[in-house]
């Protein structure tokens, strides 16, 4: 049991150093692409979708269809972010802009969401969202929603428009932008990995006193039995 178990654990633990290297090399590559200098959306069209591109828009949020994307906690505290579509005057494009997370502690009274009617502009990063489900018709807006899909939200609307999400950076128009890269840091995986070796380590100590008690008692019971 002990020699079955050994391997698996040793396992896991080098899985989960596998883990947290993952961790730091997309980290690594997402702080290169966000210290990048920020492109136009014309020319983000030509770019094959990916994440953590930098991006500048010049154009006019539509406030009257805000998507707020629910579950969403910073630091304890309950919330949602705020989506809106954003038409981008220079790449004539219309985005899926998140402008960030608002708390909403008391779900009688609706957040509070100001948008700007002035034309603005504003920097960002492109975020390619996880395949999204069958999503239900969006019945009325202010719209509660509990994944992001821009190619529903075009369809819903009547509209052409880009199916990435756009994360605004800190400022105009912005609310809290503090988002994780991963959900999981490095760190805690190197820490899951340290427990996995440490019962490792456990186990076959207790196997070694286990073979030393075994092999001590059969020599006494040996040296004491009459022959």
């Amino acid at each position: 049991m002990v020699l079955a178990l050994l391997p698996v654990l040793i396992g896991l633990g080098f899985w989960q150093l596998s883990r947290a290297a993952e961790k730091r090399t997309l980290l690594a590559a997402a702080e290169v692409q966000r210290q990048q200098d920020p492109i136009s959306i014309a020319e983000l069209e030509r770019l094959p979708p990916r994440s953590y591109v930098r991006v500048r828009l010049q154009g006019q949020l539509d406030a009257e269809h805000t998507a707020l994307l629910d579950n969403r906690t910073r630091n304890g505290q309950a919330g949602v972010e705020v989506l809106q579509p954003f038409f981008d005057r220079i790449g004539h494009q219309w985005l899926l802009v998140n402008r960030g997370w608002v708390p909403w502690p008391d779900r009688r009274v609706p957040p509070k969401i100001d948008t700007p009617s002035h034309d603005l502009l504003l920097d960002a990063w492109t975020y390619v969202p996880s395949a999204a489900g069958q999503s239900a018709p969006l019945a009325s807006w202010p719209r509660l929603i509990t994944q992001v899909d821009a190619p529903f939200l075009w369809d819903q609307l009547g509209r052409e428009g880009s199916p990435l999400e756009i994360r605004l950076e800190p400022g105009d128009a912005a609310f809290d932008t503090d988002w994780p890269i991963v959900a999981m840091p490095p760190e805690r995986h190197v820490g899951y990995a340290v427990q996995w070796f440490a019962l490792a380590i456990a186990l076959f100590v207790l196997y070694l006193y286990l073979g030393i008690r075994r092999a001590r008692e059969t020599f006494d019971h040996d040296r004491h039995d009459p022959e």
